[in-house]
């Protein structure tokens, strides 16, 4: 083990060290015990980790994400650090989500520690009385409401009220006339995909009908609208990792499949509003507010080095790797402001302005006030999820995001959550 030389030798015989009478699992207890006597006074880092791929494959725990997460807690199971979860998975509640990792770590997860693929959209209030037609599997119905959504329609609920649409699947196929069930019904004004549904050829027909007929699927307009109804999608990640050692489809594959379906239908593109989850900036903007919120419950008074692990170079190290981007040019930025007005008040000359855009802020508001910014992200990928695997190893991405290939460079590689959870602890001196 990495450690056992330097930080253990002091404690035991060398030579039992090198003839391995000591066991592995003797140096890791003894490394736990150790961080344990360590203060959070001075510490300001975090992190934040991916699930799938990182800490579990499909249902089974990966080997050393318990040790991983001992190294993180004390003896009772109470957190050190500050550590949030950040997924792409968006069919659930955080609450359903939080309870699988407690039981699969041992250790007590909060539902404040989860952040899901959706989770932003809690900031993005003009949407939320807006007439929405929400797509995905399981309480997403539930969710859009606990979210903020005060009106949702779900794409099966659509489908009741306009069962001739839905003529892909001939068991749908009504042969005696139906009643007319849309007399009340009001235009869709916006769709929100949560995540990937099932029966994928019918929701595609019934999402494109309702772009295509500017929300009212009643009737085929005279002419195509030049722009369709603002559509947020959750989760772009085209593949993930199960207990099979092939990729699954994910939902950014049936993205792919909407956005080709449109295209052919109308020979226009598809546009969205805004795309959640790994590596959109709106999620680990989020995720930072959220790993600060946790960090102040720890007692620690500041948040300035986010550490984030994850499986998938095309999204988890990506999206960390932008967002380090663009916290160095909001400092940037607000270095040059403070210059800008420092040499105002002194009558000095002008300041070129430094390209910038913060475009976290024109969608959404914050909640409680101005969010936290760290002023580092440092990426570390794992080998044991989607990274092993050599189909899913090459840089493909959602169509939106041009992947420059520095940015898919992590900072730090390790073999598994462990080997990632010890090197931060090196590095940041939690020794």
């Amino acid at each position: 083990m990495a450690f056992s030389g330097r930080i253990l030798v002091k404690s035991l015989n060398l030579g039992d060290l090198l003839s391995g009478k000591v066991s592995t699992n003797i140096c890791k207890r003894m490394f736990r015990r150790h961080i344990n006597h360590k203060p959070n006074r001075g510490h300001d880092f975090g992190f934040l980790f991916d699930i799938d791929g990182v800490i579990k494959r499909g249902k089974r725990i990966l080997p050393s994400a318990r040790e991983a997460f001992q190294l993180l807690t004390d003896d009772s199971g109470k957190f050190r650090l500050p550590v949030v979860f950040v997924t792409n998975a968006g069919n659930t509640f955080r609450q359903t989500k939080a309870d699988e990792l407690s039981e699969l770590l041992g250790i007590k997860i909060s539902t404040e520690q989860l952040v899901m693929s959706h989770s932003p959209l809690k900031m993005f209030k003009r949407f939320h009385n807006m007439h929405t037609l929400i797509c995905g599997q399981g309480p997403i119905e539930s969710i859009a409401r606990d979210l903020g959504f005060t009106n949702v329609t779900t794409v099966d609920q659509l489908r009741e009220l306009f069962p001739y649409l839905d003529m892909v699947d001939h068991s749908h196929r009504k042969v005696e006339p139906c009643p007319v069930k849309f007399a009340n019904f009001k235009p869709i004004e916006a769709v929100v995909l949560f995540g990937e549904p099932n029966q994928w050829d019918s929701k595609l027909q019934l999402i494109v009908d309702v772009l295509v007929c500017n929300g009212m699927p009643s009737h085929l307009p005279k002419e195509f609208p030049s722009t369709h109804l603002p559509i947020v999608a959750c989760n772009m990640d085209l593949f993930w990792m199960a207990e099979v050692p092939i990729p699954r489809f994910g939902h950014g594959m049936f993205l792919t499949f909407l956005e080709t379906a449109y295209q052919q239908y109308t020979g226009r593109e598809l546009k969205y509003s805004a795309l959640l989850g790994k590596p959109s900036l709106f999620t680990y903007h989020y995720a930072d507010n959220i790993l600060w919120q946790h960090a102040k419950q720890l007692g620690f008074r500041s948040l300035k080095s986010i550490y984030c692990v994850g499986d998938n170079p095309n999204t988890d190290i990506y999206g960390a790797n932008v967002y380090d981007r663009y916290l160095k040019k909001r400092k940037a930025h607000k270095v040059q402001k403070k210059m800008k007005r420092k040499m105002a008040a002194g009558g000095g000359g002008a300041v070129a302005d430094f390209e910038f855009e913060d475009e976290d802020e024109e969608l959404v508001s914050e909640e409680g006030g101005q969010g936290n910014y760290s002023t580092s992200c440092s990426s570390i990928l794992v080998c044991t999820g989607i990274f092993s695997n050599s189909h899913s190893a090459s840089h493909r991405n959602h169509r939106d995001f041009v992947l420059d290939p520095e940015l898919l460079k992590p900072k730090y590689t390790t073999e598994n959550v462990f080997e990632a959870v010890q090197l931060t602890l090196e590095k940041e001196k939690f020794l």
